[in-house]
Formats: structure tokens, C-alpha cells, sequence
């Protein structure tokens, strides 16, 4: 298990290291279009599952939107702090 600040300093190191093989910097490279449709996509299924699937398939809907958040957080050259400044 780990946390956010944790999540995202583990995206930043994959993005830093460029590994073709990663899943994120694939998405990465992609850009915020692509991403920006993983958000959405995350978003409604987060919305479902919280609807008609249960506490456990709802909790996994998050931490996939999360993950592309945060994805979308580099694109768009974002902290934490960046972030943290609107909550």
C-alpha cells in the first residue's frame, strides 16, 4: 500500500527514467488528450461503481482515477503543492 505523495513521486521517477516498457510513460508520452479521456473514463466508472458495484469495486475506481490524476499532474507540470494550494 502507499500513499499519494508516495504514488506520485514513484510516477515522477518513471517518467524521469523514460522506460519504453512502463505503462505510465506510454501514457505520458501520449499526452493530455489521451489522458484527459483516461480521466473521464475513470471518472464514470468511479460514479458506477460507487452506484451498483460495492465499497471494495468503488475503492479500486479510485485509485485508478487517482493514478491518471496524477498522470495529468505531469503533463500539465503540476505539484502536489500546486494542487494542495486549492483544497
Amino acid at each position: 500500500m502507499k500513499t499519494f505523495e508516495e504514488l506520485f513521486a514513484e510516477l515522477g521517477e518513471k517518467i524521469k527514467r523514460n522506460d519504453p516498457e512502463s505503462g505510465t510513460v506510454k501514457e505520458f508520452l501520449k499526452g493530455k488528450h489521451f489522458i484527459g479521456k483516461k480521466v473521464i473514463e475513470e471518472g464514470g466508472e468511479v460514479w458506477m461503481a460507487a452506484e451498483y458495484e460495492g465499497r471494495e469495486k468503488t475503492a479500486e475506481e479510485i485509485s485508478q482515477l487517482l493514478y491518471h490524476l496524477q498522470v495529468m499532474m505531469y503533463a500539465c507540470d503540476l505539484s502536489l503543492d500546486d494542487v494542495y494550494r486549492y483544497l
